[in-house]
């Protein structure tokens, strides 16, 4: 499998650090459901992308319509460019 490569400008800020050490932590020890919760522009993505990136494992992500699936989508492709 191809190692995910994390690419961005900038790094976890504020309440992300802890929300990927959380995430990372509850599915390394084997929870099947979690909840990362975020207003609008907290960096939701990004820190599932921190996730993904630390995990090493394939992801399927869900969006509840063709918008912000393509918004995802796109926002995806630029974290991980070697990804595709």
């Amino acid at each position: 499998m191809t190692e995910f490569k994390l690419t961005a400008p900038f790094t976890p800020q504020g309440d992300q650090p802890q929300a990927i050490a959380k995430l990372t932590a509850g599915l390394n020890d084997g929870l099947q459901k979690q909840v990362l919760l975020g207003v609008t522009g907290s960096g939701k993505t990004f820190t599932l992308a921190q996730v993904i990136a630390e995990v090493q494992r394939t992801t399927l992500v869900i969006a509840p319509n063709k918008t912000l699936a393509a918004q995802l989508y796109q926002e995806f492709k630029d974290f991980f460019p070697e990804n595709r």
